[in-house]
C-alpha cells in the first residue's frame, strides 16, 4: 500500500513539474515573441530613415515557379498513357530611382515570362510560350513642392517570346506627377501619345490621349510588395484605349529566398480584335471593333520568390 501511495505520489509530482515546465517554456516563448515584433518595427523604422535620404535607390525581386511531370504506359489514363507536361515561369520586377532637392527620375521593370508543354504519345511539341510580358518605364519630375511635380513619362510594353514588339506600345507624354506618401507616385499626364507598332494595321492604331500611372513599392522587413497601374485614355476612340493593373508580392524567409505570388489584369480592345482576326476559324464573322468581345485578360504565377 506504501509502494503503491509513493508511486501516485510520484506521478502526481511528475505531472505537475512537467505541467510548470511548459508554462515556464510558453511564457519565455511569449517574452521571446514580443522582443521579436520589437525589433522589426525597429528595423522598419530605421528602414524607412534609409529610404528617407536622397541619392539612387536600388531593388530587386522576382518569382520562379516550375511543374513538370511525364507519364509512360500509365494505362489508366486511357488512350494517352504516354504523356509529357510541364509550366515553368519567371517574374522579375526591378528598379532604380534617384531622389533630389529639385528633381527625381524613377524607372522601373517588369518581366513575366512562362513556357507550357503538352505532349502526347509519340509526337512532342516541346515548350510553348505562354505569359508574355515586358515593361519598362521612366518618369521624371522638377519638384515644384514636396508632392508636386511637372513630369515626362516614358513607358514600353511589348512582348518577348512569340513576337517581340508586334505589338509594341511606345508612351511618351507630360504633365503632373504626385507623390501623397512615400513610396507612391501619380502620374496625370493629359498630353501624351500612345505609339503602337504592328504589322497588324487592322487592329492597332496609334493615338493621342491622356495616361495615368500609379506605381507603390515598399519593402518592409522580410516582404516585397508593388503595384503597378497603367491606363490610357484615347481622344480619338474609347477602342483605342487600354489598361494594365499588375500586383506583386515576395515574402523572404531564408538568405533572400522566399516564397512570390504575382497576378495581372488588362482590358485592351485592339488586342481583343486582333486575337479574333486571328482565330481559325473565325470565332465571329468579319471581326471589328463593334462587334468583337473585350474579355478581361488575366494571369497569376505563385512560386519561389528571390530578391535583392
Amino acid at each position: 500500500m506504501k509502494k503503491l501511495i509513493l508511486i501516485v505520489a510520484f506521478a502526481i509530482t511528475g505531472v505537475s513539474l512537467n505541467a510548470q515546465t511548459v508554462e515556464q517554456l510558453k511564457k519565455e516563448l511569449a517574452t521571446k515573441n514580443d522582443a521579436i515584433g520589437k525589433l522589426q518595427g525597429e528595423a522598419g523604422a530605421l528602414q524607412s530613415q534609409i529610404d528617407a535620404f536622397p541619392g539612387w535607390k536600388y531593388g530587386a525581386f522576382g518569382t520562379f515557379g516550375a511543374n513538370i511531370s511525364g507519364f509512360n504506359n500509365w494505362y489508366s489514363k486511357g488512350a494517352t498513357s504516354d504523356n509529357k507536361s510541364g509550366n515553368i515561369g519567371i517574374v522579375g520586377n526591378g528598379f532604380a530611382n534617384l531622389d533630389r532637392e529639385k528633381f527625381f527620375w524613377r524607372n522601373s521593370l517588369n518581366v513575366n515570362l512562362s513556357w507550357i508543354k503538352n505532349d502526347s504519345g509519340d509526337e512532342s511539341n516541346g515548350f510553348e510560350g505562354a505569359n508574355d510580358v515586358f515593361t519598362l518605364s521612366s518618369l521624371y519630375g522638377y519638384k515644384l513642392s514636396d508632392k508636386l511635380a511637372v513630369s515626362a513619362l516614358g513607358e514600353y510594353r511589348t512582348t518577348l517570346i512569340n513576337s517581340f514588339n508586334d505589338p509594341g506600345y511606345l508612351d511618351l507624354g507630360v504633365g503632373i506627377t504626385w507623390t501623397p506618401i512615400q513610396n507612391l507616385v501619380v502620374v496625370v499626364h493629359p498630353l501624351n501619345y500612345n505609339f503602337v507598332f504592328s504589322d497588324n494595321d487592322t487592329a492597332y492604331e496609334s493615338s493621342l490621349g491622356a495616361k495615368i500611372f500609379a506605381d507603390y513599392t515598399r519593402k518592409l522587413g522580410p516582404v516585397n510588395f508593388k503595384s503597378n497601374l497603367s491606363a490610357f485614355q484615347s481622344y480619338k476612340s474609347g477602342d483605342l484605349s487600354n489598361v494594365t493593373w499588375v500586383n506583386s508580392f515576395g515574402y523572404t524567409f531564408w538568405k533572400g529566398i522566399g516564397l512570390g505570388f504575382e497576378f495581372g489584369l488588362r482590358k485592351n480592345k485592339q488586342e481583343a480584335l486582333a486575337n479574333a482576326l486571328g482565330q481559325t476559324p473565325a470565332l465571329i464573322p468579319s471581326p471589328t471593333f463593334g462587334n468583337v468581345d473585350n474579355k478581361l485578360q488575366s494571369y497569376w504565377l505563385f512560386g519561389l520568390n528571390f530578391s535583392m
